[in-house]
């Protein structure tokens, strides 16, 4: 059996610690109850103590990102907003870095893999729960001139079209190499979003 990677009263973490490894190094394919129980040592049954099934797993994961994501969002504006001009830089940039640094679970949040989102109470909350503080940061820059006046959510829609379509373009390598050459990423993001 593997070693234990959890602590006592830990076992939802550590499942979720372990799907994310598993869908790192596997895929969705990879992800099932068992292989995750595997993963820290734990019968297969244990996992369904706190998740009836994978999607709730799937969720949980998502859930998780979400809400460390929501924090980068919340700490980046509150560092920047009363001394950048550039609050939507900081916070595509911001949205960047967190691609980049996590990308497996990034590119979960935003797979589609999760069925059924309404059935998961906390993953709406938490989404729904970035979306505002996004719009709220919108409203913000337009008060301040840093973003032209239009409806909040158009705005939304457009800005965060852009930041996402750049992330994922870096994170799958898809850019040509001319476009990157000799080109600061953060004054390429800078542009784009502009």
């Amino acid at each position: 059996m593997a070693e234990k990677t959890y602590h006592h009263g830990n076992l939802k973490e550590a499942l979720i610690s372990a799907g994310l490894e598993i869908l790192s190094e596997h895929g969705i394919e990879g992800l099932s109850m068992r292989n995750v129980a595997k993963r820290i040592g734990v019968s297969h049954t244990a996992p369904y103590n706190h998740f009836p099934d994978k999607q709730a797993l799937l969720a949980a994961i998502s859930t998780a990102g979400h809400e460390k994501f929501h924090q980068t969002l919340l700490e980046t504006f509150e560092q920047f907003k009363d001394t950048s001009t550039e609050i939507i830089v900081e916070i595509s940039w911001a949205y960047l870095q967190f691609a980049l640094q996590d990308p497996d679970r990034f590119k979960l949040m935003y797979s589609g893999a999760l069925e059924e989102e309404r059935n998961h109470p906390a993953y709406m909350e938490i989404a729904q729960k970035s979306i505002s503080l996004f719009e709220g940061i919108i409203a913000y820059c337009q008060s301040k001139g840093q973003l032209a006046e239009g409806n909040v959510q158009g705005v939304a829609i457009k800005l965060w079209s852009t930041a996402h379509g750049f992330t994922i373009l870096i994170l799958e390598n898809q850019f040509p190499p001319q476009y990157l050459q000799d080109q600061n990423l953060k004054e390429l993001l800078r542009i784009v979003i502009s």
